[in-house]
């Protein structure tokens, strides 16, 4: 009897153990699989925040300059904030200021029609109507859609980068925090002459 109570007893520790085991096994699993994307099916539309469209629907520049901005071409907006500190002239500020207006009236109306077709494709997808030929026209529509707000604002920077002086362009990438000292701190492969001269450094 002694033997038997401990097989039964033995058995139910085991028993109780791998529930145990089984249960934490499926609290691992159940949070490996936790999409990073939860709570985004609430959103409006699947592939925009709130966010993206309040940017978009202003004309914001949506992270779609950074190409040019962290290179050392600035653009409008923050060169209009900042026209007393790099200075800038007041011909420059006339300047600039327009080029920013016709940038922000192209960019809002770019915008409104990529959130447009952005609403569409997720509208398609919710109500499962949509083939790979649609799929395929409709995507080309959000690429063309996206480059063509692109263009508009890395267009901006080219045009303001003319209307800057390099002293001041290299006075603003600091301001902006993108550089202590651009013309102490030549990166690896550039040629230090023209480093310091497309910079502005005396």
């Amino acid at each position: 009897m002694m033997k038997g109570s401990h097989f039964f007893a033995a058995s139910a520790v085991l028993t109780i153990a791998t529930a145990l085991l089984a249960g934490g096994g499926f609290a691992a699993t159940d949070s490996a699989s936790h999409s990073k994307y939860a709570g985004q099916e609430q959103r409006e539309i699947k592939s925009l925040s709130q966010d993206d469209m309040d940017e978009l629907m202003r004309g914001g520049g949506w992270g779609l300059a950074k190409a040019a901005e962290l290179n050392g071409m600035p653009g409008p907006a923050h060169l209009l904030e900042l026209k007393n500190d790099i200075p800038l002239t007041p011909e420059q500020v006339t300047h600039i200021q327009s080029v920013f207006d016709e940038m922000k009236q192209q960019a809002i109306s770019q915008g409104k029609t990529l959130i447009e077709l952005e609403r569409i494709l997720d509208q398609n997808f919710r109500d499962q109507n949509i083939n790979e030929a649609d799929l395929r026209s409709l995507l080309a529509k959000i690429s063309k859609a996206r480059t063509e707000l692109r263009f508009t604002h890395l267009r901006t920077h080219l045009m303001t980068t003319n209307i800057l002086s390099k002293e001041q362009i290299a006075h603003y990438n600091t301001l902006r925090g993108y550089s202590s000292d651009p013309c102490s701190s030549i990166p690896k492969g550039h040629d230090p002459a023209m480093w310091k001269r497309h910079n502005g450094c005396k």
